[in-house]
């Protein structure tokens, strides 16, 4: 049986090791933020996090994943309590359908550990991967600029 690491907690799951990770953390863990978008790796909607850097779950198999670390949406902090990315993006009324949000978090949350303040340019780029069909472009980048601690100011160029 497969165990992984999932927001800091041993999971043992009963998936074959081929099976996507995606499945396996709304199927079996019931963790829900990552979601099934093309089942492809085109959209992104199903980013997670494997020790800090950001992976598109449909794709990766839980066999290549023992003994890492996988951070989900749902690690980064709660409704009630959100973690300093997801509340820059409330306060930034960053989310329309909240499809993609979850993955566009995930995403930003590994630049932001690895470049604590990036340029407009650099978050654009990071987030190239993650497609929002509702248009919030403009305020996931005030988001992501908010919680690096710059000025949260759309349309600046760095």
């Amino acid at each position: 049986m497969p165990t992984l690491t999932v927001n800091g907690r041993i999971q043992a799951v009963e998936a074959a090791p081929e099976t996507p990770l995606l499945y396996v953390l709304r199927d079996e863990l019931g963790l829900n933020g990552a979601k099934f978008g093309c089942g492809l790796g085109q959209c992104g909607a199903c980013t997670v996090e494997v020790e800090g850097r950001a992976i598109l779950s449909c794709l990766t198999p839980i066999g290549v994943l023992e003994g890492r670390s996988v951070t989900t949406v749902e690690g980064l902090g709660s409704p009630e309590n959100p973690g300093p990315l997801q509340a820059a993006f409330i306060a930034e009324n960053a989310a329309q359908c909240g499809y993609c949000i979850a993955g566009m978090v995930m995403r930003a949350h590994a630049l932001l550990r690895a470049v604590p303040h990036p340029s407009d340019a650099e978050i654009r780029d990071a987030l190239r991967f993650n497609l929002c069909r509702c248009g919030t472009h403009m305020r996931i980048l005030a988001a992501v600029r908010r919680a690096a601690g710059e000025p949260a100011t759309t349309g600046a160029t760095r």
